[in-house]
């Protein structure tokens, strides 16, 4: 499908740590509606994290018709930071903060974490009761300049939980669009001269090879084409409902402007909602058959981080593709010169690169002769 069908909860913990890394920041944040499975990742993440002993932290939750509870980890003192109130609305959060607790309790069990030992806090989570008591955020703004944050923040439209949101040295993955608004254009127009013929459609493992990238970027994008000369790939992608371009151009320019346009244009083939332009869009090749979908998805969320950036997959430092280009790219990337690709974007911008390391080097690996093809097929003894 094109629109975006899979659900956050494929995403894992080391792909999230691999894209948090990638991309320099400080503070890993976690953010969505109600029942998004933030605690539940958060639990997956720390389980993930390199560190000695407990983290320190504080985790929050909710007893129905009574109240809302802080307890500090890993001693488990325990405060009641929130009354039910009858006498609220219902579909509001019908609590009131116990704002005294927060002023002794709460800011002096962050206090304490700043002084543990170790560079990571977890908290679990800030949402509207804290944004109520000012010494306390005032204590957490303290807490993320000494330590580092693995923090659940609850989506609302508040001055405080948006200002936790929006810093500039915070990942924010946002749960309910963990993706953005970023495209994708399958670059499947090669003629493969070396191989013999369309390399795309041979079979790999039960299935023709482009198959695999199919699979790889699936329910990422919030728009998706293939861009192909083949009729064969065409078919195969329309069973599939996956948009496609058939053309008759011969450069490698002529793929990235015209699948780049068609994405840009509107168009009925786009089934998921437009609520706002393509930040970026990634340019992948129908013939790396290891290409995983944690890495498609990796590079997808660390341009959401940090939108402005040029991000590569990367095996131990040497770059390779896919390459996701941010919009700014987009008007060079529909005038390329003639039989360029988007390499000639990068060397333009060499400073704005930024890499992601993929899990293993065979992943970058692209399919060009029989002999390839059979060699990797005998390597992961495909039937």
């Amino acid at each position: 499908m094109n629109s975006i069908a899979t659900p956050a909860w494929r995403l894992t913990a080391d792909c999230i740590w691999n894209s948090f890394r990638a991309s320099g920041k400080r503070h890993l944040i976690l953010t969505g509606r109600r029942n998004a499975g933030k605690t539940t990742l958060l639990a997956k993440l720390l389980s993930a994290m390199p560190a000695e002993g407990p983290v320190p932290g504080l985790t929050s939750w909710a007893a129905p018709g009574c109240g809302v509870f802080l307890r500090e980890n890993p001693t488990g003192r325990t405060v009641q930071v929130g009354r039910f109130a009858p006498d609220l609305p219902e579909g509001e959060p019908r609590m009131r903060p116990v704002s005294e607790a927060f002023r002794s309790f709460g800011v002096s069990a962050l206090r304490r974490c700043r002084q543990a030992p170790g560079e990571w806090v977890a908290i679990d989570e800030v949402g509207f009761l804290e944004t109520d008591c000012p010494p306390y955020c005032a204590a957490l703004r303290d807490l993320m300049e000494q330590k580092r944050l693995l923090v659940v923040v609850r989506k609302q439209p508040l001055p405080f939980l948006q200002e936790l949101c929006h810093r500039r040295d915070a990942f924010c993955l946002d749960l309910d669009a963990p993706f953005g608004r970023v495209g994708c254009v399958i670059m499947a127009s090669g003629l493969g001269k070396r191989f013999g013929g369309n390399k795309l459609m041979a079979e790999f493992s039960g299935a023709p090879l482009i198959q695999r990238t199919l699979d790889a970027t699936a329910g990422v994008f919030a728009r998706r084409i293939a861009v192909t000369r083949h009729r064969d790939v065409a078919e195969l992608c329309r069973r599939q409902n996956v948009p496609v371009l058939l053309h008759s151009q011969p450069c490698r320019s002529d793929t990235v402007r015209l699948g780049l346009s068609a994405l840009l244009a509107p168009d009925q083939r786009w089934r998921a909602p437009t609520d706002g332009p393509l930040t970026g869009c990634l340019f992948c090749p129908g013939d790396q058959p290891l290409l995983r979908w944690q890495t498609v998805a990796g590079l997808t969320l660390a341009a959401v981080a940090e939108p402005d950036a040029v991000w590569r997959a990367a095996w131990q430092g040497r770059a390779g593709a896919p390459v996701l280009f941010p919009a700014w790219a987009f008007p060079a990337l529909q005038s390329l010169p003639q039989g360029q690709g988007g390499g000639a974007v990068i060397r333009q911008f060499p400073e704005r690169v930024r890499c992601l390391p993929v899990q293993e080097a065979r992943e970058l690996v692209d399919v060009d002769t029989p002999q390839q093809l059979k060699a990797l097929c005998a390597e992961l003894k495909c039937e």
